[in-house]
């Protein structure tokens, strides 16, 4: 079954700024959330915890950590609020926030 997944601006700025092997190692895992949905296992996708419909998709390339976070919204549909480089082991809550909020705004629309 595939999924549809779209990106925020934030998100797209966010991977555009990374190196291409970065860019294309995102894009697998975006490809794997089309193709796998909610069933997509760790290490790709987790839950965060403590925060309800908001998941991370986990991405690694040598000793470059990215986190890029997402939502079901409807019918198949992901979106991708925006992501970060992680640089250490916690998740960083400025950047849970910031996709919190843009959850939020595009779940009243």
């Amino acid at each position: 079954m595939e999924y549809e997944v779209e990106l925020t601006e934030d998100a797209v700025e966010f991977i555009l700024s990374l190196p291409v092997k970065m860019q294309a190692k995102i894009q697998r895992t975006i490809d794997l959330l089309k193709e796998f949905g909610y069933l997509l296992p760790d290490p790709h996708s987790k839950k965060i915890k403590g925060i309800k419909d908001l998941y991370e998709l986990r991405v690694k390339l040598g000793s470059d950590i990215c986190r890029l976070f997402y939502f079901y919204l409807k019918d198949r549909l992901y979106i991708i609020t925006s992501g970060y480089k992680k640089k250490s082991k916690k998740l960083d809550k400025n950047e849970i926030n910031k996709a919190l909020t843009i959850m939020k705004l595009l779940k009243e629309k």
